[in-house]
Order: structure tokens, then C-alpha cells, then sequence
């Protein structure tokens, strides 16, 4: 019997792009380092207005860095990530409550589709351009038609681009659940234990390790966190992903 799989946390929004890369790189890791991954849905507003912070896209060579930064990072960790035609209305006009909200429910109610639920709306916002606020939007990531895009453009990541089996009746009922207060002292909860930690952005990765707590901001410090594991970093795409396929 072998040693106990450390925990780790991964908190983050779908409103962040960098956390759905460093969500990416985790997926992929979680079965190959000793871990047991848990996905955090935070509100990344609560967590900027708690830590004073401000974001990249208010400054204008920020936001172009961030738009070159992300168009390297597309190919490099093979992610098809795009920058929305509508940048800052996406960013600090429409946000992402409800969204959270939704995953918030998924995680109390389906945790096992977390994940699922997660990456289609980031492929939603971050990908196609696409709308995550409506309710209609919202439900739209259980449509089958959707999915089907991983395959085709990220299949070296070893990825199974099907459903979460998740019924309409139940995304709808879910997404009737995201003004109940459970949901929303949830979602609360979790954006203030990110805050606890320091967060003053997202993705943080927090590594439970020998009795330590280790914080991690960012999407770039997953070398760091093998370290920290004592587990073997490969990068950001691993040979074990490729060798599923």
C-alpha cells in the first residue's frame, strides 16, 4: 500500500483564462502524481476587491502582454484559448456570478461533473465567444453538440470529449438552485477561504503537504509544485496523457 495522495486545491473562475490553464495542466497530473485534486469555484471579484487588486485588462500594456501571453500559451500547452472579440465588457460588465454560481451548485450537488461543467464554460467564454451569463448559456454546456470541439482540437492532450451525463432536467434544476442561499454562502465561503490564503488573483493552487500549506498563484508554477510534492515534472503535456490515446 502506498503513501496517502497529498491534497491539492485549485481555486478559480471560468472569468480568469490563466485558471483554466492551470486547471488543464492538473487534469492532466492528477492521476499521475500522488494527488488528490479538488476544484474550487471562487468568484476571482470578491477576491480582487478583498486584496485591493485590480484587473490586467485596466492597464493597457497589461492587456496587450495578456493577449500575446495567451496566444504563446495556446500552443504551447496545446489549449485553445482565444482572446473575446469583447474583452473588457466580458471582464467588468458581464462577469461571471451566475456561472459560478452554477458550478457552485454542480459541486454541491454532482461533484463528479465538476470538471466537465467547468471546461465547457471556459470553452464557452475563452474559446467560441460565447455568452456564460443567460440562463440559456448557462444550459447550453450540456448540449451534445458542443463538446465535440475537444477532440479535434486539442487530441494530443488524451482528453474523451463526451458528455457528463447530465440530463436537462437536471442542469435545469441546478440552475434554479443558484439563488438559493445554500449556493450562495457556498460560493462566499470558498472566494473567502481563497482569501485567507492570500489569494489577490486567480488560479491559486494550494499543495497540503507534510503538515505545511503551500500557496501557489498563477498558472506558471506547476514545476514548483512537483517540487514541493517530490513528484516528477514533465511539462505541460505529460507523456502519460499522450500515451492513453
Amino acid at each position: 500500500m502506498g503513501p496517502l495522495p497529498r491534497t491539492v486545491e485549485l481555486f478559480y473562475d471560468v472569468l480568469s483564462p490563466y485558471s483554466w490553464l492551470g486547471f488543464e495542466i492538473l487534469c492532466r497530473y492528477q492521476n499521475i502524481w500522488n494527488i488528490n485534486l479538488q476544484l474550487r469555484p471562487s468568484l476571482i471579484t470578491g477576491i480582487m476587491k478583498d486584496s485591493g487588486n485590480k484587473p490586467p485588462g485596466l492597464l493597457p500594456r497589461k492587456g496587450l502582454y495578456m493577449a500575446n501571453d495567451l496566444k504563446l500559451l495556446r500552443h504551447h500547452l496545446q489549449i485553445p484559448i482565444h482572446f473575446p472579440k469583447d474583452f473588457l465588457s466580458v471582464m467588468l460588465e458581464k462577469g461571471s456570478l451566475s456561472a459560478m454560481r452554477f458550478l457552485t451548485a454542480v459541486n454541491l450537488e454532482h461533484p463528479e461533473m465538476l470538471e466537465k461543467a467547468s471546461r465547457e464554460l471556459w470553452m464557452r467564454v475563452w474559446s467560441r465567444n460565447e455568452d456564460i451569463t443567460e440562463p440559456q448559456s448557462i444550459l447550453a454546456i450540456w448540449d451534445k453538440g458542443n463538446s465535440s470541439s475537444w477532440q479535434g482540437q486539442i487530441s494530443t492532450c488524451g482528453w474523451a470529449a463526451e458528455k457528463a451525463g447530465m440530463s436537462a432536467e437536471q442542469a435545469q434544476g441546478l440552475l434554479e438552485k443558484i439563488a438559493t442561499p445554500k449556493v450562495k454562502n457556498q460560493l462566499k465561503e470558498t472566494t473567502e477561504a481563497a482569501c485567507r490564503y492570500g489569494a489577490f488573483g486567480l488560479p491559486i493552487t494550494v499543495a497540503h503537504v507534510d503538515g505545511q500549506t503551500h500557496m501557489l498563484f498563477g498558472s506558471d508554477r506547476m514545476e514548483l509544485l512537483a517540487h514541493l510534492l517530490g513528484e516528477k515534472w514533465m511539462g505541460p503535456i505529460p507523456p502519460a496523457v499522450n500515451a492513453r490515446l
